[in-house]
């Protein structure tokens, strides 16, 4: 399966962004990808204080630009994330779509980035977002896929959960900063995979030095046997990854994780 990872400047100007964006997802499908995938707030800067000014509700301007991309380029499109205004909430949301520009999923992020890291970060989403309660899994390319976003990657419940509903690739958009990303950053998404046998891949912003939130970059792909299959560094970049999906099989029927859980003393539900 060929994936598209766009690891793209984020700007002030909505509209930069946007073109941006529709023009990434171009360059992905005319190299093959037939999976695309935008980061987390690709169309507006990381700010509490931003994330009300450039709310938009399903159906207007950027979910329609996302909408055309994925029917102009014949290709499934997992949007990244952007404001979300529902009524008087706002939610950090990933809308997917299908290459007939049908939406096909949506992700309210489950859990909020509040973090108060001593000498580091200090981030509080739960000031402006509202929580998401659905756990989001969804098939393209005759796979099933989960999707989370950014600080959802720290809960290994929500993956596990994931695995146990046939899910082959975790996908989650992310903007980790310069405090939490060269700390964990490659250390979530390997552990995820390895725990559960499956691809994961994290795509972020590109980094500006200068932006109010500075990403850390470094958009990566890690394989069920934990390999880097492929990883960015701080630039923006434009990369499309094949994975091998018969790997997951593989690596589970030479360590049978999953079928060895011991569901006598603990448990995880499926959905």
């Amino acid at each position: 399966m060929k994936i598209g990872l766009i690891q793209m400047p984020v700007t002030s100007e909505k509209e930069k962004n946007l073109s941006y964006a529709a023009e990434s997802i171009c360059e992905c499908t005319g190299q093959g990808a037939k999976l695309v995938i935008l980061p987390e707030m690709f169309m507006c800067p990381y700010t509490n204080e931003a994330f009300p000014v450039y709310a938009e509700q399903a159906g207007e301007e950027t979910w329609k630009m996302l909408s055309d991309a994925a029917k102009n380029n014949s290709v499934f499109l997992v949007g990244g994330s952007m404001p979300e205004r529902d009524g008087n909430r706002i939610f950090n949301t990933s809308f997917v779509f299908d290459p007939a520009g049908n939406e096909i999923a949506r992700h309210r992020k489950i859990h909020l980035f509040d973090i108060d890291v001593k000498g580091g970060q200090c981030f509080k989403e739960s000031d402006v977002f509202s929580a998401g309660n659905s756990i989001t899994v969804f098939d393209a390319l005759g796979t099933k896929i989960g999707l989370c976003l950014c600080f959802d990657m720290r809960f290994p419940e929500l993956s596990r959960i994931m695995a146990l509903n046939d899910v082959q690739i975790i996908i989650a958009p992310a903007a980790f900063n310069m405090t939490t990303g060269p700390a964990h950053w490659e250390l979530l998404f390997r552990q995820r995979a390895v725990d559960n046998q499956l691809y994961t891949i994290g795509v972020a912003p590109a980094r500006d030095e200068n932006g109010p939130y500075i990403s850390y970059g470094n958009s990566i792909v890690a394989s069920p046997w934990g390999d880097i299959v492929y990883r960015a560094d701080e630039k923006p970049a434009t990369a499309v990854i094949d994975i091998d999906l018969e790997m997951n099989k593989s690596i589970r029927s030479q360590l049978p994780l999953l079928s060895a859980r011991r569901t006598d003393l603990y448990r995880v539900e499926k959905i």
